[in-house]
């Protein structure tokens, strides 16, 4: 597992409330295996995903990193990986209202 003892000495700012709390790589699998939950993507291409996004946090050297930041990166791995769990991460990380959302990511990842 790449940079473990690294990464716990990053705090995430949430977006909403400006709360800090500790980066978690567990944290960021777990999203990564919802989005990617019964799709046809490897453990071993999600676990390099993830990695790519521990290494963009560590390759920043701040101490606290907006939230967005690693939510944008995270959807930019997802994207690559699998459309249908890209919509899925989208449609909880952007707060989908309507169909309306739905449609205007949908028309993004066909183009």
């Amino acid at each position: 597992v790449l940079f473990r003892s690294e990464v716990r000495f990053r705090a995430v700012v949430k977006r909403a409330s400006g709360e800090r709390q500790d980066f978690s790589r567990d944290k960021l699998q777990a999203g990564f295996r919802k989005a990617l939950h019964k799709r046809p993507v490897s453990t071993e291409l999600m676990e390099e995903a993830i990695d790519r996004v521990v290494h963009k946090v560590l390759a920043l050297g701040e101490r606290g990193i907006d939230s967005r930041m690693i939510g944008e990166w995270v959807m930019a791995e997802l994207k690559r990986l699998d459309k249908v769990a890209y919509i899925r991460f989208a449609s909880v990380y952007r707060a989908f209202q309507d169909v309306d959302d739905f449609r205007d990511v949908i028309r993004e990842v066909d183009k």
